[in-house]
């Protein structure tokens, strides 16, 4: 019924930037926010950014004054704009997103993951 695309993964060099989309389709009737997790190999998912429909973000302290998070509401879509990366910034990451459906329930969705490789 719902579906989140993920893409702009790869491999980047450190100090180098990198740009990730999320885009959200089918039974949707809104969204009240959306997110970036990621998990690395041997770690638990973790936060990385959240938005909400109005704008609100929240950010991961390893993360604050490098990465950007930004959505298109019309386009039910949220980017993660990431600059200076680090090597630690290495891992899988996921798009989230908390819906409510045209049959008013309010559900959580996960995107496939896209994989972000940071290294010299």
């Amino acid at each position: 019924q719902v579906q989140l695309v993920e893409s702009g993964g790869g491999l980047v060099q450190p100090g180098g930037s990198l740009r990730l989309s999320c885009a959200a389709s089918g039974s949707i009737s809104s969204i009240y926010a959306m997110g970036w997790y990621r998990q690395a190999p041997g770690k638990q998912r973790e936060l990385v950014a959240t938005i909400t429909s109005g704008g609100l973000t929240n950010y991961a302290e390893s993360v604050k004054g490098r990465f950007t998070v930004s959505r298109d509401n019309p386009k039910n879509t949220a980017y993660l704009q990431m600059n200076s990366l680090k090597p630690e910034d290495t891992a899988v990451y996921y798009c989230n997103a908390d819906i409510l459906t045209p049959w008013g329930k309010r559900l959580d969705f996960w995107g496939q993951g896209t994989q972000v490789t940071v290294s010299s």
